[in-house]
């Protein structure tokens, strides 16, 4: 006999919610657990998204505090070679 290969889940929502999930769930013709694990999924790439945005603004601070104007620049001071 094999095990399950998922877990239930038992969680609160507002019934305006449960309607709008069971709204969106018939909609697009997918079961609420496919819509629900697209919805973890999607939430999950907005987060890693945040995440290189943050990255990105923290090296633009941080090239414009050490003078450093493009990444030929930078490599070369990685390099050693500025």
């Amino acid at each position: 006999m094999v095990g399950r290969t998922t877990k239930v889940l038992s969680f609160s929502l507002s019934p305006e919610m449960a309607e709008e999930i069971e709204v969106l769930a018939k909609k697009e013709r997918r079961s609420k657990s496919e819509l629900l694990r697209e919805m973890v999924h999607v939430y999950k790439e907005r987060q890693a998204e945040e995440e290189w945005q943050d990255l990105f603004a923290f090296g633009e601070k941080t090239a414009k505090r050490f003078g450093i104007k493009n990444e030929d620049e930078l490599f070369k001071i990685l390099n050693g070679t500025a």
